[in-house]
């Protein structure tokens, strides 16, 4: 029969199982979904259409629709009081970035010790609420853990007539990255955030991806995806630049394929020097006036990066 202190000492060993690494503090295992906050749902579901999104599902009582190809999930946000709060123009706005993580509740806990600012719920009666917190700008950082057969998106969306529940991704696209202006002068600042709050890693200059080598890069816990901070560039001072997510990164494992697929569903991609699309990486132009997608060689998602992570 084991003893107390056998008991004490078992129990102590699942509590330290269940715990995140020290490396993952919140126990990070990717990007869940990218939120747009837009004016115009139509011409920007249009958009992800041509970069391979499908629309599966709309919100129940919201204006608010959701697109997906392979393992991204993007929702665009056409209400109200979302588009009210959160767009500064006409123009669509990346409004959240939410993380898959092992336990929700645990990383939004987690962070809250460690100095971040709880978010407002935007949830009314009867919605899931999503815990997270506050992030570039107006936007917000959401923490979801239900991402299996029943999701976050069975509880408040209803699929689309027709619509495949698991679209796949067009030449093996997966999320890559985001990158994120700052003022000048902060990007220690929002190192400083990503790197205490969240267990990102800081990599050197000598890590150069996709075509836009500026900015400083950081890498997710177990690699997942990367984050790129920008300042303004030199002799910048009559642009306005606020701080705020500006674009996603797509990773595929062959971007001339993709490239040349896309082109041929539509999409334009800038060819001019410096940014002609090359092996590593091209940039489309932007759309709408604020949205824009670039491409990042990549030969795995998600799925590989746990595996090696």
């Amino acid at each position: 029969m084991a003893s107390e202190r056998d008991r004490q000492r078992a129990g102590a060993r699942w509590v330290e199982e269940r715990l995140p690494l020290p490396s993952n503090p919140l126990g990070i295992r990717g990007i869940e979904f990218v939120e747009y906050a837009t004016r115009e749902p139509l011409a920007l579901g249009a958009l992800l259409r041509r970069m391979g999104f499908q629309e599966v599902a709309r919100h129940r009582s919201r204006e608010v629709l959701l697109f997906r190809q392979g393992g991204m999930n993007v929702i665009v946000n056409a209400h109200a009081d979302a588009v009210r709060e959160s767009a500064r123009s006409d123009a669509p706005a990346i409004v959240g970035l939410a993380f898959r993580v092992r336990d929700a509740a645990y990383a939004h806990r987690r962070a809250l010790e460690l100095g971040a600012w709880d978010m407002p719920t935007r949830a009314a009666e009867m919605e899931l609420h999503i815990p997270g917190i506050h992030g570039a700008g107006d936007s917000l950082v959401y923490f979801v853990d239900r991402v299996d057969e029943f999701s976050i998106y069975d509880v408040d969306f209803i699929r689309a007539p027709g619509a495949a529940r698991d679209p796949p991704a067009l030449f093996g696209m997966h999320w890559f990255g985001v990158v994120q202006s700052v003022f000048a002068d902060r990007t220690d600042d929002w190192i400083d955030f990503y790197t205490a709050l969240l267990g990102f890693e800081r990599l050197d200059a000598s890590h150069f991806v996709g075509v836009l080598p500026k900015g400083r890069l950081l890498r997710s816990p177990g690699g997942y995806f990367y984050l790129q901070l920008v300042e303004p560039p030199p002799g910048a001072d009559f642009v306005e630049w606020d701080e705020q997510l500006l674009r996603v990164g797509l990773g595929t494992p062959d971007v001339p394929a993709a490239v040349q697929g896309l082109g041929e569903r539509g999409i334009v991609f800038v060819d001019r020097e410096p940014l002609r699309p090359t092996e590593r990486g091209a940039l489309t132009q932007i759309y709408m006036g604020s949205v824009c997608f670039e491409l990042v060689h990549s030969d795995g998602g998600d799925a590989d990066a746990e595996k090696t992570g």
